[in-house]
């Protein structure tokens, strides 16, 4: 059984949270961010100590980006809030899992099978 916390980032989510061209190259923002994550996967953040296992999910136009060690990117064949769900089931179970989204029903969806959730600013707060 995983020991460390479960870091579950909904990648469309948290790009759009911020106005900063994320749209022209969605692919590279999601890089941009798979790669912010990285340190967070080893020092963790202020009130989810290191190490993090972290899981970038990601859809659509950034589909196609490699993972980025330490941090593991999925891709969502359809709905990313569907894929976040899924991970969660599977590989949450016993485990302190945050799932880093502000869609209401994602929230709520992840909470039923006993996640935390944390908005985006929670791990971008700049």
């Amino acid at each position: 059984m995983e020991t460390e916390p479960l870091l579950v980032v909904d990648a469309a989510n948290v790009m759009g949270s911020r106005p900063d061209g994320w749209w022209r190259d969605r692919a590279g923002a999601a890089g941009r961010l798979r790669d912010a994550l990285v340190p967070i996967a080893e020092a963790g953040l202020p009130d989810l100590p290191g190490p993090v296992e972290v899981v970038l999910v990601v859809e659509g136009a950034a589909r196609d980006i490699p993972g980025a060690d330490p941090v593991r990117v999925v891709a969502a064949a359809g709905s990313g809030d569907d894929r976040i769900v899924e991970v969660v089931r599977s590989e949450a179970p016993g485990r302190h899992c945050v799932v880093v989204t502000a869609d209401r029903e994602l929230r709520a969806r992840v909470q039923a099978l006993g996640a935390e959730v944390r908005g985006p600013r929670w791990l971008r707060p700049d």
